[in-house]
């Protein structure tokens, strides 16, 4: 599909591929009976996910894509992204791979304002990693996560990487100068978790904590 915006008739036909979402929560609304420490400890590491693939030495790392169009984003990623009703994003899907075996499916929903500017070379990542450029980006905050467990056969998930087991997946919105974009990333059955460490995790409580008073006030 297009890169460029589309019309005003393509938005009337625009369909999206996912019919149900999954049930994302933020990290603090999950107990240790919902979330084991063990788990959230890499599921929250607030590092790039990216170079994470590429250090834990368990293959080569690649990138496909999936999809990339705009479409209508899913009710609960509009409201993430404070975004009218109406109004398409562009929406990318990629699957990281490690020597060939798919590890984490990625889906990235671009506001078209935050795709003008400094930010516009985004819409031509092809076959490029996302988060290798975001941690790179000057200035970029990354929000708390919302954390998922959802079916393996969940239509979030690409019908080509259903499984039996569940699978988690978390999702953050990013500001880059002000632009906003959302990342959620699905950890595939042949994905195995870092050893997170405790100091991490409670730097991403920390992060977390700060960002909830801070909306609260």
């Amino acid at each position: 599909m297009s890169d460029s915006p589309p019309s005003q008739t393509t938005v009337r036909h625009a369909r999206r591929r996912v019919l149900s979402e999954p049930p994302w929560r933020p990290v603090c609304r999950h107990t240790t009976a919902t979330l084991p420490s063990d788990t959230r400890r890499w599921l929250t590491d607030s590092g790039s996910l990216t170079e994470k693939l590429i250090a834990s030495g368990r293959g080569t790392f690649s990138v496909r894509r999936l999809f990339q169009g705009w479409q209508a984003p899913l009710p609960s990623e509009r409201i993430l992204l404070a975004l009218p009703q109406r109004q398409l994003s562009l929406v990318r899907e990629v699957v990281l791979l490690l020597d060939s075996a798919p590890v984490v499916f990625a889906r990235s929903i671009f506001p078209c304002a935050s795709l003008a500017g400094d930010l516009s070379h985004l819409r031509h990542l092809q076959s490029r990693s996302l988060g290798a450029i975001l941690f790179k980006h000057p200035g970029m905050r990354r929000h708390p996560f919302e954390i998922a467990l959802m079916p393996g056969d969940s239509d979030y998930i690409p019908a080509a990487f259903h499984q039996e087991e569940p699978a988690w997946g978390r999702r953050c919105r990013f500001e880059v100068n002000g632009k906003k974009l959302m990342v959620s990333e699905v950890f595939l059955a042949p994905f195995r978790p870092w050893q997170g460490s405790r100091a991490a995790y409670r730097s991403q409580r920390g992060r977390a904590g700060a960002a909830i008073r801070a909306t609260k006030q």
